[in-house]
């Protein structure tokens, strides 16, 4: 298994160019509160109790995470944590499943603008690890 620094070089060789690492740093975080929110929406089973889809989609990745550093996994559940939360007050409002599709939608079709821009195919065609690697990389500074 690869580092947490090889993941993230990887990830950095094909995000080179100023704008798209802009357009990645608003879009990753978007697209990772709009899957929240769309797995939010998902109707959960009686038995799950308060625990819903999101709530469970972090479990898996939280344990790569952890098998990257401590510090990327406490990253990444905090940020998830302040994710779900605001997850949870945009379904307050009624309206989760319809604001997190159009966020999901035109946050990736930004990002692939993005990569048109850099002139790299995403990371992610590679190997799907680089979807959890994203917001790593745009909260690398705090590691």
């Amino acid at each position: 298994m690869k580092t947490l620094e090889q993941w993230l070089n990887l990830y950095a060789r094909d995000h080179k160019h100023p704008t798209n690492q802009l357009i990645h740093k608003v879009c990753v975080p978007a697209i990772m509160l709009s899957l929240f929110g769309l797995l939010w929406s998902i109707p959960t089973l009686e038995f799950m109790g308060p625990i819903n889809w999101a709530m469970l989609f972090c479990l898996p990745c939280l344990a790569f995470y952890s098998m990257l550093s401590m510090r990327a996994t406490l990253l990444m559940f905090f940020v998830s944590l302040i994710m779900l939360t605001v997850v949870y007050f945009i379904d307050q409002s009624g309206n989760l499943l319809r604001t997190s599709t159009t966020i999901f939608i035109v946050a990736w079709i930004i990002q692939f603008i993005g990569h048109k821009i850099e002139g790299q195919k995403p990371s992610f065609l590679e190997d799907l690890q680089f979807l959890l690697i994203g917001p790593l990389w745009v909260f690398k500074k705090v590691l």
